[in-house]
Order: structure tokens, then C-alpha cells, then sequence
């Protein structure tokens, strides 16, 4: 079995070349040093030091031992803390899903913040569109979802509470033909014969959900609502946009708000998680999204 002191012993005659200056470095008798040193060759039936020349210098195996052997005794410092932290309760990691409309950036100061903590757990961000947030919690790849859309489902051992009400406006670019319609409320027909740009929902189980699109209207599925922003203002489609992320295109003209004669309600956002599954680390994370001051970055950057 190899212990800290042997590799320490090692690591001190390859920067010193000499048992004798080892031994100072340790802060030991030379006579203790080169006693250890021989008894962990016959330990370990290898010839571990070379006494041929001038100074003393490790054998190949001498250098693999010391290499290889910190490392290993370095993952197993890590292991034997982990273990620690675990038996104390907190998770090996934490899934983290947040819905696409979520600014992830807000959440980075309260991950150094988890950081000083020195858990230990592990955490994994993921996104999610539309149905795909509960879903992720549903079929538990998520511990925790921020920013979920739409009521939560019937689940057993789910918790939420509501974050944030999120408002819509209908908005084409100011080259859209549609946006020679603003004198009156457009009608569903009139939408529809305009290709919709939707941001693609990632549920793996439902069937794909995009707000306000008629069944047979053409449809540009982008990747993220900053994608689906950019090509409105790129006149490439219509569609609903969240009115916080796209105050500044309304205010500067790239973007125009064009009134409907069915107007799209204010979404409920929600955290949610499963309460049976709640360690310290989730509950940590859970309080910390309570905090109203978070839901302004998270939300309403504008893009």
C-alpha cells in the first residue's frame, strides 16, 4: 500500500538528488529517509532509486510511481471527501433545466455563490422549450426546473411556486407586408396566411406546442427565442414575443407591435421539484430562486 509519506519521499529525492537534502526538506534524519526509502523497494520488489552516479536519481519506475501514485492518492483525497459530503446528505449532483425563455447568465453569481459552499455536488444545466421543461422533471433527467411555462402537471411529489406573469405582444418587422395592417386588430385568417417563426418545443413524450399558429400556417422553427427574435426583425415570419425582451427593437423601430383581435394572455412561469428528492443542495438552490430581485435578470433582459 502506498502512502502520502512514500510519495512524498519520492517527490523530494527526484527535486534534490540526494537522500541527504531529502531529509531536509522533510524535515527528517537522513538515517529515517534512506531506511524508508529501502524498505519501500523491498515493498514493492522494484528497484525505485538509481545510487549509480553522482547524485540519486529515480528509475523509470521510480518516476511512474510518483507521477501516477499522486494522482491517484489526489482522487482518492477527492473520494474520501465526496463521501464525507454524502453521508452529511447533499446530492453527488444536481440537474438544473431552465426553460428557454430564462436568461441562464442570471443564474451564474448564485453558482460561485453554491461554489463557496465547497459541497462538492455537481451541477448540470440543461434548456428546455415549452413542454419539454415539466418533462425533464417528469422523467427526472431535472432535480429542479426554473421558468417552466404553463400550469404544472399532476405529478406525484412535485412542489412549485410561481416566479414570474410574462407578457406578450404580437411584433413583425417594419419591412413584414403584415406591418401595412396596423390601422386594425388582424384576425386569425389574416396571421395565418404569414409564415409563423416558433421556437421548437423539446418535448420528447407531448405533441410539439407553439402558441397562436394555425395548423396548416408555414412555420419557422427556430432553436432559442433569441434565434426566433432575430428572425423577426430579419423579416422572415411573424409571431408572439415576450414584451420585456423586445422593448428596446419596439422603442427603436426594428420590431412593430401590431394589435390582434384574439390578444395571447400573460404566461405564469414556475419553479418546480421533486419535494421527495429535495437535499440540501436543491433546497439551497430553491430559496435562492425565491429572491423577487432575480426575476428581472433571468427574465427581462432585452435581447
Amino acid at each position: 500500500m502506498l502512502s502520502l509519506e512514500d510519495l512524498q519521499l519520492l517527490d523530494a529525492v527526484r527535486a534534490t538528488g540526494s537522500l541527504s537534502r531529502a531529509a531536509e526538506r522533510l524535515g527528517k534524519a537522513a538515517s529515517t529517509v534512506s531506511y524508508a526509502a529501502r524498505q519501500l523497494e523491498d515493498r514493492l520488489d522494484a528497484l525505485l532509486f538509481d545510487r549509480a552516479g553522482y547524485r540519486i536519481a529515480l528509475t523509470p519506475a521510480g518516476l511512474l510511481l510518483v507521477e501516477q501514485g499522486a494522482q491517484l492518492h489526489a482522487q482518492a483525497q477527492r473520494l474520501t471527501e465526496r463521501v464525507k459530503q454524502v453521508a452529511h446528505g447533499w446530492e453527488s449532483e444536481l440537474h438544473i433545466a431552465t426553460d428557454e425563455l430564462a436568461n441562464i447568465e442570471a443564474l451564474l453569481p448564485l453558482v460561485s455563490d453554491f461554489d463557496a459552499l465547497a459541497s462538492g455536488v455537481r451541477l448540470r444545466f440543461a434548456h428546455e422549450v415549452l413542454g419539454g421543461t415539466w418533462e425533464a422533471l417528469l422523467d427526472q433527467r431535472a432535480d429542479l426546473v426554473v421558468a417552466a411555462t404553463n400550469e404544472p402537471p399532476a405529478m406525484a411529489h412535485l412542489q412549485w411556486f410561481e416566479l414570474a406573469q410574462l407578457e406578450w405582444v404580437f411584433a413583425v418587422s417594419p419591412r413584414h407586408p403584415l406591418a401595412r395592417e396596423a390601422h386594425q386588430p388582424l384576425s386569425m385568417e389574416t396571421i395565418a396566411a404569414h409564415r409563423a417563426v416558433v421556437v421548437a418545443d423539446t418535448s420528447r413524450l407531448a405533441v410539439a406546442r407553439s402558441y397562436g399558429v394555425q395548423m396548416h400556417q408555414e412555420r419557422l422553427a427556430m432553436p432559442s427565442m433569441r434565434a426566433k427574435i432575430a428572425a423577426q426583425v430579419a423579416g422572415l415570419g411573424v409571431g408572439w414575443l415576450p414584451l420585456e425582451k423586445v422593448r428596446q427593437h419596439l422603442a427603436q423601430g426594428t420590431l412593430v407591435a401590431l394589435a390582434t383581435q384574439d390578444p395571447r394572455e400573460p404566461n405564469l412561469l414556475y419553479v418546480g421539484w421533486h419535494s421527495h428528492r429535495a437535499g440540501p443542495a436543491l433546497q439551497w438552490w430553491v430559496e435562492k430562486l425565491r429572491d423577487p430581485r432575480l426575476v428581472r435578470p433571468l427574465l427581462h433582459l432585452n435581447f
